[in-house]
């Protein structure tokens, strides 16, 4: 099992990128471009609010997956964030410590201002924090390909986060690991369901946070170990590092295996070694 204790990773985020990308699998090829008039006129217009809702990113799970490779050194978002769109998220990034880049709309919506700005921020900071081991990249432009083969060179261990259908074969191939935002846990991927109903799904799954915390971390040690079994402490310092509060004698329990125990619906557990094993429940 790897010692993520000296781990550290940079985070950095096309925010545009994603947003437009992810709108644009949920809606359709292209969707964003058809609507930007119209989100730029009132995104508080019903058909508007709906569209924007439906295809609302979440955040919490790129962080998330991105802490799942060690203690996040930094973590920055690229946009115009003066833009309606954009100033949506502006709450929920800063309360999870991303610094908040901000690029003046004539750069923001010309080609490569992103990609220009991004590439020479993450390459001043791997000369500048020689002890950064990985960079995850959320993107999708082939633009960034110079960028994630320069880390590579420099020794870092790249990963890189896309949306299904908008990420560029070529920059998938030139990180050492790449992942669909699709399929990051916590993402519902889209489907028919309403916008209504997939609010209602997300409403119910909030009810019990710490369940929704355990099969989060529980999933996310999973994908990186590669294994049905899980150490107990693993898990609990991939929870603390998603969420540095948690605490489960605030949540009521005397010890993290009963916390565990609590929430036999999203974890089994063994307890039959010198070493407490977890494993997602059967049925999730």
């Amino acid at each position: 099992m790897a010692d993520l204790q000296n781990e550290r990773v940079a985070v950095y985020i096309d925010f545009d990128n994603i947003v437009m990308s992810w709108y644009d699998r949920v809606h359709g090829r292209n969707a964003y471009s058809r609507d930007r008039q119209k989100i730029m006129q009132d995104l508080t217009a019903n058909e508007v609010a709906e569209r924007l809702s439906a295809a609302t990113i979440d955040v919490g799970a790129i962080i998330d997956y991105a802490a799942s490779f060690g203690t996040l050194v930094l973590t920055r978002a690229y946009a115009d964030w003066s833009s309606p769109v954009n100033a949506e998220y502006q709450t929920q990034l800063v309360a999870r410590a991303v610094d908040l880049v901000q690029l003046f709309p004539a750069a923001a919506y010309a080609k490569n201002g992103a990609d220009i700005r991004l590439a020479v921020d993450t390459v001043e900071d791997m000369f500048r924090l020689e002890d950064l081991t990985h960079v995850v990249i959320v993107a999708g432009d082939s633009d960034y390909v110079p960028l994630a083969q320069r880390c590579k060179r420099l020794g870092r261990f790249v990963v890189g986060v896309g949306v299904s259908g908008s990420t560029a074969k070529s920059l998938a191939a030139a990180c050492d690991r790449f992942d669909a935002y699709d399929t990051l846990p916590g993402v519902t991927a889209p489907s028919a369901d309403s916008a209504g109903t997939r609010k209602s799904r997300g409403r119910k799954k909030a009810v019990d946070p710490g369940a929704d915390l355990l099969e989060r971390a529980l999933r996310l040690e999973n994908d990186r170990e590669d294994a049905e079994w899980q150490h107990a402490s693993a898990v609990k310092s991939l929870i603390k590092r998603l969420d540095p509060s948690f605490s489960e004698k605030t949540l009521g329990h005397r010890s993290f295996t009963d916390f565990v125990k609590a929430h036999p619906k999203v974890a089994e557990m063994d307890e039959s070694g010198n070493i407490v094993l977890i494993r997602l429940a059967a049925d999730r």
